[in-house]
């Protein structure tokens, strides 16, 4: 199975022009002969980094409020055109692809976004939408915490089963937990740009489950700041780099670099795996196989998508 993680800049909360560029590099990556193709964490339609620059904290301030319903608007929903398109693509490419989203909730939740980690298959559509447990220190400004519904590790038509993660997450130990007894092979992060990340936590991944880990990490300047953004001004005061710069990698189940973090360049960043070493790896090693004490520990996870309220009538 040939894997690749789309380091990129997003069309930063322009959805339609994002959209059109997954597209594109869905197309390249198939011709590439990508059967797993990963974008970075909220590739679509933006990640959130205003608040850590301008103030977010500030409450009932006017221009935090704007930002955040420019940010708002800027969102997706799950049955909207911009997935639906991708959906379309991914089917006709035959490309397993996981996006990263800015989820805007439907309902009650309408006014509500989401770090949402969308896995799409070729032939059955989407398959899980994975919201963020937990949002990381300043996003929680911002996104709404998830819940354990997309913690789901998905078959492929290549014999390789995958699962995923967002950014900061991936340190959750009972969040890899999950998946890795959900029988992953690959294991796939997504993150926003941060190779200070990627370098300890994707070979970290890949030696305790045995798995192939991608990490799928993106880029962003303030050159990417659309003109109309309420806070651009105050943002381009700032000077200092924002460091989104990639570390997009790929690491063998043994720990091993395929490929070390790639920074500062848009790139497919691509490797070949197979199941076969993810098996020899696990002869002495399988966190939730023959190394597991389910005698010892209980581990229970409740994957319904949770909601503000039920209603029978």
């Amino acid at each position: 199975m040939r894997i690749a993680a789309a380091q990129a800049h997003p069309h930063w909360l322009d959805p339609a022009a994002t959209t059109k560029k997954v597209l594109s590099w869905l197309t390249d990556a198939a011709a590439q002969g990508v059967q797993l193709l990963a974008f970075p964490e909220t590739f679509l339609s933006g990640y959130p980094f205003w608040v850590t620059r301008t103030g977010g904290a500030a409450f009932e301030d006017r221009r935090q409020k704007r930002a955040y319903a420019a940010y708002l608007d800027a969102a997706v929903e799950l049955d909207g055109p911009e997935l639906s398109a991708v959906r379309e693509a991914a089917a006709d490419l035959g490309v397993f692809t996981y996006l990263g989203v800015t989820e805007r909730g439907a309902g009650p939740a309408r006014g509500t976004v989401y770090c949402t980690l969308v896995a799409i298959d070729p032939g059955r559509g989407v398959v899980s939408a994975h919201r963020k447990l937990m949002p990381t220190y300043e996003e929680r400004l911002v996104w709404g915490t998830g819940d354990g519904h997309g913690l789901r590790v998905h078959p492929t038509a290549w014999g390789l089963r995958v699962g995923g993660l967002n950014c900061w997450e991936n340190w959750m130990p009972q969040a890899r937990h999950a998946l890795y007894a959900g029988g992953e092979d690959v294991h796939v992060a997504v993150w926003p740009g941060s190779p200070w990340l990627t370098r300890d936590i994707t070979r970290f991944i890949a030696r305790e489950g045995r798995v192939w880990s991608l990490a799928a990490s993106g880029l962003l300047s303030l050159d990417d700041v659309p003109d109309d953004f309420p806070l651009r001004d105050e943002l381009l005061a700032d000077p200092a780099p924002l460091g989104y710069t990639g570390g997009s990698a790929i690491a063998a189940p043994t720990g091993e670099w395929l490929v070390e973090p790639v920074t500062d360049t848009e790139r497919l960043v691509v490797a070949d795996v197979d199941a076969e070493q993810v098996r020899r790896e696990r002869h002495n090693f399988d966190p939730t196989g023959h190394y597991a004490r389910p005698d010892v520990f209980r581990v229970s996870v409740d994957r319904r998508r949770l909601a503000a309220a039920e209603f029978s009538d």
